[in-house]
């Protein structure tokens, strides 16, 4: 095929809620990531939380996004993708608006009201429901309005929209956060998702569904939700209760839970989830190592490389590598089967922090964060085809939605994991170099554990054949 052939299948290969779902993508992304990459400096500098509770604070906003797309997916599969698209639009406008209001004096009746920890908490998990609506919507979006031609490039196209908002949103939360106020990081972001309620309105129109199918039942939809997780009857009470007690232990933290008793809720869950669940709780670990850039970069360069450091354009590196090198690394990586792909991914990503703790520098938390970017442009296109492939026809959004599953439990997991680190080797041992090389190691385990279930799964298979 010639370029110009390939061209113009690609021009004629999606229709137009391709490109209206993809260009509001860019906002979306503008927001989210501009209001994370000023939330560890907004947490701990100016409302002055400790250490830890920054970290685990930064964990729960960036996680409860991601943990609730599970339902986001099953919910736009039933109210279709435009209503929820517009939905999410309208929620995430408010839910900016109160982040940045949080030490406003219309608020102070709250704050008073209950402790500070839980109320910002609370405010900072709102941005959730609507993204949780958002990210199934545009990659659903782009599974049905995509030709199965291009498909794999819609993805591609998908995931550079995705990071040019990542780009952008450090860029813009820098230059507010130095001549607004770092609560107006949150406002501006307000009005860009705010004006995108209304390009979905005018401009959004539902995409198709194989052989014109008609829209989910409440009954379909909880169907394909059981199927997907496994023997829910097991699996979800076990969710359920392990995140009442990690809420419980945030707001109580002298209350103890035992440690046999967190490995039985586990030895549970594993038991009851399916095999594509199983997956998705191995790649968790290429996201607790991937959000180290928000939670605990930020803090160490300030704390160990240089106070007047601007931390916001500094992460705008992976945004600007995933923009410049995603189509160039696909071509180079095309071969590659996309499960290899995923684990390569994982070990350059993993390897990347090496960089930083050999050279503690700004320049040398440039060049990890291109490497990491590197790392993600190898495995995130191929992860999301990947499982577009595994769904059946009328499921892309639940499917989607469990595809960001591993995200959101990253950066739960991650926030307290990237806390302690920085408490235990920084501010306890003073081996700050420690954070990183522990970051690689928990990275390189996930990258074991998928080639080990890989195997497994591929062995199956042969032996069902």
């Amino acid at each position: 095929m010639t370029f110009s052939e390939r061209l113009h299948e690609i021009r004629t290969g999606f229709e137009r809620p391709f490109w209206v779902a993809n260009i509001t993508e860019i906002f979306e992304r503008l927001a989210y990531y501009g209001a994370f990459a000023s939330l560890a400096l907004y947490l701990q500098e100016k409302l002055n939380f400790s250490t830890e509770q920054t970290g685990t604070l930064t964990g729960i906003f960036g996680g409860m996004v991601w943990f609730l797309a599970i339902f986001g997916g099953a919910a736009a599969d039933r109210l279709g993708f435009r209503r929820a698209l517009s939905m999410a639009y309208l929620i995430l406008g408010v839910a900016y608006f109160l982040i940045g209001s949080i030490g406003a004096s219309w608020l102070a009746p709250l704050r008073s009201a209950v402790p500070l920890g839980l109320f910002v908490g609370i405010i900072l998990a709102l941005p959730a429901l609507g993204i949780a609506l958002v990210k199934p919507c545009v990659a659903g979006t782009t599974a049905r309005a995509s030709s199965e031609n291009v498909r794999s490039i819609g993805y591609s196209i998908y995931y550079t929209m995705v990071n040019i908002g990542g780009a952008l949103g450090p860029l813009y939360a820098s230059w507010a956060h130095r001549n607004l106020g770092v609560e107006n990081v949150y406002r501006v972001g307000a009005i860009c998702v705010f004006a995108m309620f209304f390009v979905v309105l005018v401009f959004f129109r539902e995409p198709r569904r194989s052989e014109d199918a008609p829209p989910l039942s409440v009954v379909q939809v909880v169907r394909n939700f059981c199927v997907v997780v496994g023997k829910t009857w097991l699996v979800l009470p076990v969710l359920l209760i392990a995140l009442f007690l990690r809420i419980a232990l945030w707001v109580r933290p002298e209350w103890v839970v035992p440690a046999w008793f967190w490995i039985l809720l586990l030895a549970v869950a594993f038991v009851g989830i399916s095999r594509f669940m199983w997956f998705l709780v191995i790649f968790t670990g290429y996201w607790i190592v991937f959000w180290q850039q928000y939670i605990s970069l930020p803090g160490y360069i300030h704390n160990y490389i240089s106070s007047q450091a601007d931390v916001e354009q500094i992460l705008v590196t992976d945004g600007l590598t995933v923009i410049c090198l995603t189509l160039v690394v696909g071509v180079l990586t095309r071969k590659i089967p996309p499960f290899p792909a995923v684990i390569l991914g994982t070990v350059i990503t993993s390897l990347s922090w090496v960089i930083l703790a050999l050279r503690p520098t700004v320049w040398g938390a440039v060049l990890s964060l291109f490497v990491l970017a590197l790392g993600e442009i190898t495995q995130a296109p191929r992860y999301y085809d990947y499982i577009s492939r595994l769904a059946p026809a009328e499921q892309q959004g639940t499917y989607m939605g469990f595809a960001f599953l591993p995200i959101g439990i990253g950066s739960l997991i991650g926030g307290p994991f990237g806390g302690f680190l920085r408490h235990h080797f920084g501010e306890v041992e003073h081996q700050p170099a420690m954070i990183w090389w522990s970051v690689t190691g928990v990275g390189l385990a996930t990258a074991a554990a998928l080639w080990i279930y890989d195997i497994v799964v591929r062995h199956r298979a042969a032996s069902i054949a």
